[in-house]
């Protein structure tokens, strides 16, 4: 798939079936995701590339959890949506441009998660959920220093359904200075 055409055609998907697709595509989704560009350089993001369910689980619980706070859920609400893959993006906060960064590394995520057939929805609250008490603790358990926060969630699988139609796009979405 051309380039500019994946970026047209990507849309986020909040049904997935609990399929899991070939580790060598998840392999080239990340691999997508460690060549996107970063301040100065410096690589600050972290991809943690979750396919065990109980830790997928225990993430999407903290996630809800999160957004309890702010909305009224549904019991038993999955904000991963059923994917069965939750690629999880931390970056290190000791580095200035670690938040721009990491956003950078999860539309790579998105992109390439597309050009390999896959669905895939950016979700938020990553930093909430890995700066509580028990995500610190399930982060230490992976082995990932404390220095990295987190940025948010691509959760990844197959579309359940159909993908969404295109929104139209806003009418002073670029604005030309010639």
């Amino acid at each position: 798939m051309d380039a500019l055409e994946c970026m047209l055609s990507r849309r986020s998907c909040r049904a997935f079936t609990d399929e899991m697709p070939p580790h060598e595509v998840l392999e080239r989704v990340c691999k997508a995701g460690t060549y996107a560009p970063t301040g100065h350089g410096k690589q600050s993001p972290l991809i943690v590339a979750v396919t065990n369910r109980q830790v997928r689980d225990r993430l999407m619980r903290l996630n809800a959890d999160v957004m309890r706070l702010s909305h009224s859920l549904p019991e038993g609400f999955d904000p991963f949506y059923g994917a069965p893959i939750v690629l999880l993006v931390l970056a290190d906060a000791e580095v200035v441009t670690h938040e721009f960064d990491g956003c950078s590394v999860i539309a790579n995520l998105l992109n390439a998660a597309h050009a390999c057939g896959l669905a895939s929805c950016w979700v938020h609250r990553a930093g909430e959920v890995v700066a509580s008490d028990e995500g610190r603790a399930l982060m230490r358990e992976l082995g990932i220093d404390d220095r990295y926060v987190g940025i948010d969630h691509v959760v990844v699988g197959y579309a359940a359904g159909r993908e969404g139609s295109v929104a139209p796009r806003k009418e002073d979405y670029v604005r030309w200075v010639v």
